[in-house]
């Protein structure tokens, strides 16, 4: 018999919800499969997100150096602490590799960093409680040196890692401070500690100075190793631009030296210095006291002002050069003419000669050197107010020279009333900047061409080497002819030779100088002027030396303390006769018999026999250097057609073995320009002069052959220099 077929609804009814699973099941697995995508996320970015990791490059922030390429500011290699607090990282290991003891973790790091015993615990059991992998110690826990970083590895902490970190180096301690500024470390959105520049150069030129960091992106597991067969992608990181100045580092230490000991000889409440090339404008040192040191900032005060850029001083009579020169420009100077010295009368008001009552009746020669205010009083008559004051702003007073450093100030040029432009004359009541009074002193030292100071050379991009921008010298329009800057650089002169003038302490040994002392009342907060010998500004702006000038400097020094032996003018002679005699020595420029030294074309050798080119050249009076053996002559130094005074040094470069001179005597300029033709790997030490050299004079080396020179400042040794600086740049690596 048939059975009857019974239909199943409950086997059915599983079928029915197991299929429509598996097929909800094999639809959404055909879905990812075909579009990547699950609840609206991209899986594979999912998966990256996951296994992917990247870690930054830092990039170096670019250094600022000097003239000959020095280093003034620099990156150099520091380490940063790291404390791993999670147990897990000791997982699989037989020795700890956390921190273990908070306790003793911070009673040892707190006697190598600059941060409590008790905050460093405090934040190990903050984070420890919180459950983070690691921390950080801040500021504290950065920029640690090499040999602190050994010593605390030597306690053998678990935990306690180190990661190689840049720290911002400034070498030379107080160095142009105020102009250099200094950077510190800040944390960025990405919490990452970076440089930013907070003051001087380092501010200014933060953007061009900061890098871009790398990256590496690869793929890893959950801990952090990376998978069997990823791959790395590297980005480069590109350093920061560096920044070449026009400073000169030895100069400038010259400058810092000087004034350091009139700092502690004075004690005056301020100074200002400035030393510039007359010829180009180029700024080769400047300084202020009181200053800081830029590593720790310790010094730093309220005032971060650069002052001989922002800040305005009456002139006092450093004015009268310029005074002087208007009334030669107009035709109106008369040395020998006389006038009645001691006091002058405007309307209501008598200005008086620095010592009241005058010389009687004087020259306007003697009155000059006398600085007698009384005179250019009577200079002004004879120049005409309207035109006085054109003449002024000619020489730039009034408006700002364009340096390339922000923030300049302008100054005032007084002249509303008759009596303003009787006070400007002798630098009363008008306002100015150092920087101005330095860079209308080019005109007379320059033969009546005003060059617009500076000090950035060039900003070069160091991965290419090419140039971002590079600054060349400015002629400004003449205020005065050559034969004016001519004749008021000889009256200038005769300040320091006479012995009427006030500028005898001035006086340098082996150069011929020039120039304008000052004695300028300081305007008091209240009303009116301070008074006392002890609360003046005293200054001095000259050139040397006066045949062929080579340097102005300007010195400042605001209320210096004198004793009753002593004047005004010591402290800034002081400074000026160390600051120029020293740097005219280092410059190589021969204090003998300058103005008979006449200009030599140099011809142009390449290719023409060595030895018959060397004797040409010394039987012009020039010194030459050779370098290699070859027939003839590869290449010279300076170039054909150049310029160069008798007496003066050429170098000839030809081919084969070297053989090493006698470098004694040798300045670091001739080392370099030696160092570039020949490309032997000389390392200099020290600044000045050459004393000392590693290899004997007559050893044969090569561009393999380390050589080691020793230099010392003119202070140290009193050994003569050897060879005349030419007057061209030196060859470029």
């Amino acid at each position: 018999m048939n059975k009857k077929f019974r239909f199943q609804w409950g086997a059915f009814l599983m079928f029915l919800l197991y299929g429509g699973l598996f097929f909800l099941l094999l639809s959404r697995f055909v879905f990812i499969q075909v579009t990547g995508t699950a609840e609206g996320q991209v899986l594979s970015t999912k998966a990256d997100s996951k296994y992917s990791r990247e870690q930054v490059i830092p990039a170096s922030r670019g250094k600022i150096v000097d003239r000959n390429g020095d280093i003034i500011v620099e990156d150099t290699l520091s380490y940063k602490i790291i404390a791993v607090i999670s147990p897990e990282a000791t997982n699989n290991s037989s020795a700890p590799r956390h921190v273990v003891d908070p306790e003793k973790t911070a009673k040892v790091l707190a006697e190598y960093i600059d941060m409590p015993e008790q905050d460093i615990l405090d934040v190990l059991n903050k984070y420890i409680k919180a459950g983070k992998y690691q921390v950080e110690f801040g500021k504290a826990g950065r920029d640690i040196s090499y040999k602190v970083m050994t010593e605390i590895k030597n306690n053998n902490l678990p935990g306690i890692i180190f990661v190689q970190d840049m720290k911002r180096l400034y070498p030379n301690g107080q160095f142009a401070s105020h102009l250099i500024g200094f950077a510190l470390k800040e944390e960025n959105e990405d919490g990452e500690a970076v440089a930013v520049g907070k003051m001087g150069l380092e501010y200014i030129y933060d953007e061009e100075l900061t890098g871009t960091p790398g990256k590496v992106n690869f793929k890893s597991d959950t801990k952090g190793f990376l998978l069997p067969n990823a791959e790395k992608m590297i980005t480069n990181p590109k350093d920061g631009d560096n920044i070449h100045l026009t400073i000169d580092k030895t100069i400038q230490n010259f400058l810092e030296d000087a004034l350091n000991k009139a700092e502690e000889k004075y004690n005056p409440e301020k100074m200002t210095a400035i030393v510039a090339n007359p010829k180009t404008g180029e700024i080769l040192a400047m300084s202020q006291r009181p200053t800081f040191e830029p590593n720790t900032r310790e010094g730093l005060s309220t005032n971060w002002l650069n002052e001989a850029i922002e800040q305005t001083i009456e002139p006092g009579s450093t004015m009268k050069i310029f005074t002087l020169a208007s009334a030669i420009e107009e035709g109106v100077w008369e040395p020998n003419a006389t006038y009645k010295s001691g006091s002058y009368t405007v309307y209501d008001r008598t200005i008086r000669d620095h010592n009241v009552y005058g010389w009687g009746t004087i020259s306007y020669l003697e009155g000059f050197q006398r600085s007698s205010n009384v005179s250019m009083a009577y200079l002004l008559n004879r120049i005409g107010d309207e035109t006085f004051i054109d003449y002024i702003h000619r020489f730039g007073f009034g408006e700002k020279t364009g340096i390339d450093l922000p923030h300049e100030a302008t100054g005032t040029v007084s002249d509303k009333y008759p009596i303003n432009r009787v006070t400007t004359t002798y630098g009363q009541g008008t306002t100015v900047t150092p920087i101005q009074l330095v860079q209308a002193m080019t005109a007379i030292a320059n033969k009546g061409k005003m060059m617009q100071p500076y000090v950035i050379d060039k900003i070069v991009d160091p991965s290419t080497g090419k140039l971002v921008s590079d600054h060349k010298p400015v002629e400004k329009e003449s205020p005065i002819s050559e034969k004016t800057a001519e004749q008021v650089k000889e009256i200038l002169a005769s300040t320091v030779t006479s012995e009427k003038g006030t500028a005898q302490r001035f006086k340098l040994d082996d150069y011929t100088t020039a120039g304008k002392t000052g004695t300028a009342q300081i305007a008091n907060p209240e009303g009116g002027y301070f008074w006392g010998r002890n609360l003046f500004l005293y200054s001095f702006l000259g050139l040397a030396p006066v045949e062929d000038p080579q340097l102005i400097v300007y010195v400042a020094v605001h209320k210096p303390q004198l004793k009753d032996t002593e004047v005004g003018s010591e402290p800034t002679s002081d400074i000026f006769n160390s600051v120029t005699e020293n740097s005219l020595k280092y410059l190589n420029i021969q204090p003998e018999n300058l103005e008979l030294a006449s200009s030599i074309k140099m011809p142009n050798i390449v290719g023409q026999n060595m030895m018959e080119s060397q004797t040409t050249l010394e039987s012009q009076g020039l010194k030459t250097v050779i370098i290699g053996q070859s027939e003839n002559v590869k290449e010279q130094f300076p170039a054909a057609g150049t310029s160069i005074l008798a007496k003066g040094t050429v170098f000839i470069k030809g081919e084969g073995d070297i053989e090493l001179p006698n470098f004694t005597g040798w300045s670091k300029r001739n080392i370099m320009i030696y160092k570039s033709l020949s490309n032997i790997p000389i390392e200099i030490s020290g600044e000045g002069y050459v004393t000392s050299q590693s290899l004997t004079a007559g050893s044969i080396v090569s561009k393999d052959t380390p050589v080691v020179v020793h230099l010392s400042t003119p202070e140290e040794t009193k050994i003569v220099p050897e060879l005349e600086e030419s007057m061209e740049e030196p060859p470029q690596d």
